[in-house]
């Protein structure tokens, strides 16, 4: 078939482009000229990159729209004007295509993108596994047998996937410009835990996941690290270089873990996964294996060191995100100055929550901010700049993305740089390395 994707370098439109064009199909697609980190897939592979152009649609394609283009965009108008091309949002695409798989889907406010991919290294200890994660990353074969899934609540799009079984991180609300408080965003997951076919574990030292009333005909399971956890991680010892635990499930202990992780989001991310594989039949010790071998993923902690500086890249863009990846830097590195780059995404999510941004970036020793430049970032109306969330901050700069921001940067060496963006920053990092 020929697949056309509007909006390809989007993280899991590059991923899907990608997997489609590992299974034989003919795939292009569209998107800004910017280069974008995802786009290194596409270039290996030779798929086509066009800039937007309504003529770039032609008759008889599968036309996948990206979910930042609104129907509006003209060439979103052009494929839903052609009768002959079949189009889909990415999320109905990706509904259909995992019924060919057993598919396991990890949703939650955050963390679902370094799940996923712990799952998936696990996995594949086990069967042939593919994946489809929201960090740029896709993998399929012709003889996958499971299939890992990051299943985003964004607009409810979860609701289009009907998995084998669930992860639910946590249900802490975000993405405000849609739902409408707390009660809206819990009640959307409630309805995609109707989808899951075999049994959903569930975050259970979250207040928000404790109230949903989740399906009675889906088995689940809590996870955590109290007595009232189906699943829980016992004997924890945390330290700045790994993590050990032991773990019991219903009642029956099921292996000790030694693991090079750091942070209590991993360790809670790990016990997700390994309930899991626990139901699909791995035994511990190959599931402390494919932890083990588990290599991150893209943008979440990804560290870098040039001499006596530490370069840090994170997606983190929700104020619960950015404390914990502030955490976790000082765990690691303690006694370094902590240097925080933080870039927003969508001017809605700043505004609700803009006193638990300023609280969870106040942990860094300096803060700079950058202002808002993505295409979706005011879709909603909400018309504030980065001042907004810079007055809160006593001491904070709003930085330039150029040469004179780098200069800026370079000035606080030596550090530890956390660069955190659900959008591309970390080249930032690169001009402030050129610099002598």
């Amino acid at each position: 078939m020929v697949y056309y994707f509007i909006g390809i370098k989007g993280t899991g439109m590059a991923s899907l482009a990608c997997m489609m064009h590992d299974l034989g199909h003919d795939v292009s697609g569209s998107d800004q000229p910017k280069h974008f980190f995802t786009e290194e897939g596409l270039r290996d592979r030779n798929i086509q990159i066009f800039d937007f152009n309504e003529s770039n649609i032609k008759d008889g394609m599968h036309v996948i729209i990206g979910n930042a283009f609104l129907e509006d965009f003209p060439e979103v108008i052009a494929a839903r004007s052609n009768p002959t091309c079949t189009c889909l949002r990415y999320h109905e695409f990706v509904g259909r295509f995992i019924e060919n798989y057993h598919t396991i889907a990890v949703s939650g406010s955050h963390g679902k993108t370094t799940t996923t991919g712990l799952l998936a290294s696990v996995l594949s200890e086990y069967e042939n596994t593919g994946w489809l994660i929201g960090d740029g990353s896709g993998h399929v074969t012709a003889d996958t047998k499971y299939f890992c899934l990051e299943a985003d609540e964004f607009r409810r799009h979860f609701i289009q996937y009907h998995p084998d079984y669930a992860i639910m991180t946590n249900i802490e609300i975000d993405h405000v410009d849609y739902f409408k408080d707390k009660d809206d965003y819990r009640h959307a997951y409630e309805e995609f835990s109707a989808n899951v076919k075999k049994g959903i574990f569930i975050y259970g030292d979250d207040e928000e996941t404790r109230k949903a009333v989740l399906d009675p005909s889906v088995p689940h399971w809590y996870y955590g690290l109290h007595d009232d956890d189906d699943l829980q991680a016992v004997n924890v010892d945390e330290r700045s270089d790994g993590m050990d635990f032991d773990v019991i499930f219903e009642g029956r202990a099921c292996g000790h873990y030694a693991l090079p992780f750091v942070g209590r989001h991993l360790l809670l991310n790990s016990l997700a996964v390994i309930g899991t594989a626990l139901k699909l039949g791995e035994e511990p010790a190959q599931i402390e294996a494919g932890l083990r071998a588990f290599r991150g993923v893209k943008r979440r902690f990804v560290v870098e060191q040039d001499g006596d500086n530490i370069y840090i890249d994170d997606y983190a863009h929700h104020p619960t995100e950015v404390s914990v990846t502030l955490d976790t830097a000082r765990k690691r590195f303690p006694d370094r100055k902590i240097v925080a780059v933080f870039k927003p995404h969508r001017a809605s999510r700043v505004l609700y929550f803009v006193n638990e941004f300023a609280q969870a970036l106040k942990k860094a020793d300096r803060v700079y901010l950058c202002d808002f430049t993505s295409i979706d970032d005011k879709q909603d109306g909400t018309d504030i700049d980065i001042t907004y969330l810079q007055k809160e901050i006593p001491g904070s700069v709003v930085l330039s993305e150029d040469e004179a921001g780098a200069a800026v940067l370079h000035a606080e060496k030596p550090a530890v740089f956390l660069f955190m963006s659900s959008k591309d920053i970390y080249w930032l990092a690169d001009l402030v390395k050129r610099i002598h």
